[in-house]
């Protein structure tokens, strides 16, 4: 049996079948972890979440940003944005099983030594802090108040307190999990920025290279950061390499490190 860690799909099912098959990926045998935007802004949203349910008892996925706005929009919380291609889903007869689905997906989970995440974890967290905050989160997603959690996604970036509480404690864990690329020291992440790692906001650096990370029993797995690329250290694996935007998809054997990618056609 072997572990396949996998970069954003993001609609881009073609893509993701090939790197299946080069992979030589056998549902029977082996696991797929996908670091999450498993839909938008590619071509066949619907195909990848319906090849993921049909696969659930030997693919597990994280939620992303763009999986949480998917699920915004069929809860009628935001309306469509530009570069969205999420109608494929959201017209589909079994829409409703998709959308449910999503919303049962973690936001963080540990498998063999592996902390699992869309975009990154703050410094100040432990492994099993990440994993338990995650779990706040999505009980609240998964609640009726799901709508007032999405809509409440856009407000600024606070600095991460452990007495923090209400709907601002949730908003910012999941704000970390699935949008932060950078960070200050203080612990306050930066939400909007999106370039390479050099050129990061005065004050910030990427997640991974802040000093005194209190993750030390895990090596975390992300996407989220396509200007960073395939990044390989000995604490943090990025697997974001841009596949939407005509460049490769990326997986990981996690049990020796093997990396195998399919480029866009």
């Amino acid at each position: 049996m072997a572990t396949y860690a996998i970069g954003d799909v993001q609609g881009c099912f073609g893509m993701l079948k090939r790197l299946l098959e080069r992979i030589e990926f056998d549902p029977a045998r082996d696991r797929v972890l996908l670091v999450g935007d498993l839909v938008n802004r590619g071509p066949q949203s619907a195909e990848v979440l319906r090849w993921a349910m049909r696969n659930d008892k030997s693919v597990r996925a994280v939620l992303g940003n763009h999986d949480l706005y998917l699920i915004s929009r069929a809860l009628g919380v935001t309306g469509r944005k530009k570069r969205d291609t999420l109608d494929g889903v959201l017209d589909a007869r079994d829409r409703g099983d998709m959308i449910d689905w999503l919303r049962t997906r973690p936001l963080a989970f540990r498998q063999n030594g592996h902390l699992v995440v869309h975009a990154g974890i703050l410094p100040a967290w432990t492994a099993d802090e990440a994993e338990h905050l995650a779990g706040e989160a999505e009980e609240m997603l998964q609640s009726r108040d799901a709508a007032r959690l999405l809509t409440s996604l856009g407000e600024p970036a606070r600095k991460w307190r452990d007495d923090l509480a209400g709907l601002a404690r949730i908003v910012t864990i999941v704000q970390v999990l699935t949008r932060m690329r950078t960070c200050r020291k203080d612990g306050v992440p930066n939400l909007e920025f999106s370039g390479p790692p050099e050129a990061a906001p005065a004050g910030c650096r990427p997640w991974f290279d802040v000093p005194g990370r209190k993750e030390k029993d895990v090596t975390v797995v992300f996407g989220h950061w396509a200007a960073l690329g395939l990044h390989l250290a000995d604490r943090a694996i990025g697997l974001d390499t841009g596949a939407v935007w005509g460049n490769k998809l990326t997986a990981i054997r996690l049990d020796d490190r093997a990396l195998f990618q399919e480029a866009a056609k």
